[in-house]
C-alpha cells in the first residue's frame, strides 16, 4: 500500500508530492474538484490550506475534503 509522506501546495491547483515508495511530483487537482465537498476548495485560498494527515497518509482540508492516496499515485507528474 502506496502512503503519503510529504506534501506542500505549490500553486494555483497544484501540490507536490512525496510517496512511500520515493516517487515525487506534483499533481494538479483543478479538474477534480467536483462535488459538493471539493466545491469550496476552487477558491484558492481554500485549498491551500491543504494539509498531510498523519493517520490517513493522505491530503485533506479543514472541510474534510481528501483525495485517496492511490489516486493521487496515479496522477503524479513525476519530476527527474
Amino acid at each position: 500500500m502506496v502512503r503519503l509522506v510529504e506534501a506542500r501546495y505549490v500553486r494555483d491547483y497544484v501540490i507536490w508530492l512525496r510517496f512511500s515508495d520515493g516517487v515525487t511530483g506534483e499533481v494538479d487537482l483543478r479538474d477534480e474538484l467536483d462535488g459538493p465537498v471539493f466545491e469550496p476548495l476552487r477558491q484558492t485560498a481554500v485549498f491551500q490550506r491543504v494539509c498531510l494527515h498523519p493517520e490517513l497518509h493522505t491530503i485533506v482540508w479543514p472541510n474534510g475534503a481528501d483525495f485517496a492516496p492511490e489516486f493521487l499515485h496515479e496522477r503524479v507528474r513525476v519530476h527527474a
